[in-house]
């Protein structure tokens, strides 16, 4: 091959991995359980990984006891990777408003706690902007009797839940909470948002 040959193929690589660099993006959500949530973004085509983790609380205490217990101010968490050119960060916020209930403070179903809190915190401030506008326009059509109490804030240090809170549905699915709590919100979001299933 010769140098311009190179010259060509290094370019169109480099060029390819800065576009896949600048489309991908982070979002991170609390929506109650983060085994339940990070069952249904995983499934969602352009999300390239989903972790379960603690944001938006005491640094010192950023482990599975003291977040439980309340003891921390961290919510439990979900932090997607997303392709922005296969999917946007407002499909995702759909997804999120459609498979948790938005309107419950520091509740969702019989997991109760500040842990458990419905939270989008903002990676830059378009995010930020599009969380207030969705939430906006959903209060105004009234889909809940009650207003969203979704927190928008920053998001601030990701601390990754221990080793066995990953993938714990796929780990799991014989488990009495899985079977009973997330495959029925599974198979709900697959049927509702069947055009972004992978």
């Amino acid at each position: 091959m010769n140098k311009v040959k190179q010259v060509l193929v290094l370019l169109v690589l480099i060029f390819n991995f800065e576009l896949k660099a600048e489309s991908m993006e982070k979002a991170t959500f609390g929506a109650g359980c983060f085994w339940c949530v990070e069952a249904i973004f995983e499934q969602i085509n352009g999300v390239t990984s989903v972790k379960s983790g603690y944001m938006g609380g005491d640094d010192s205490k950023a482990n599975y006891r003291d977040v439980c217990a309340g003891n921390s101010g961290h919510a439990e968490v979900i932090q997607i990777e997303f392709d922005t050119n296969q999917i946007s960060f407002k499909q995702l916020l759909e997804v999120l408003f459609s498979v948790h209930d938005p309107t419950t403070l520091n509740r969702q179903g019989n997991d109760v706690g500040s842990q458990y809190r419905s939270a989008i915190f903002y990676h830059n401030n378009t995010q930020k902007e599009d969380a207030l506008s969705i939430i906006d326009q959903l209060n105004k059509a009234k889909i809940w009797s009650r207003s969203i109490v979704t927190e928008v804030v920053e998001a601030k240090r990701f601390y990754d839940a221990e080793a066995y809170h990953q993938d714990y549905y796929s780990s799991n699915t014989d488990q009495p909470y899985c079977n009973i709590v997330i495959t029925p919100k599974l198979e709900k979001f697959k049927k509702v948002f069947s055009n972004l299933v992978k």
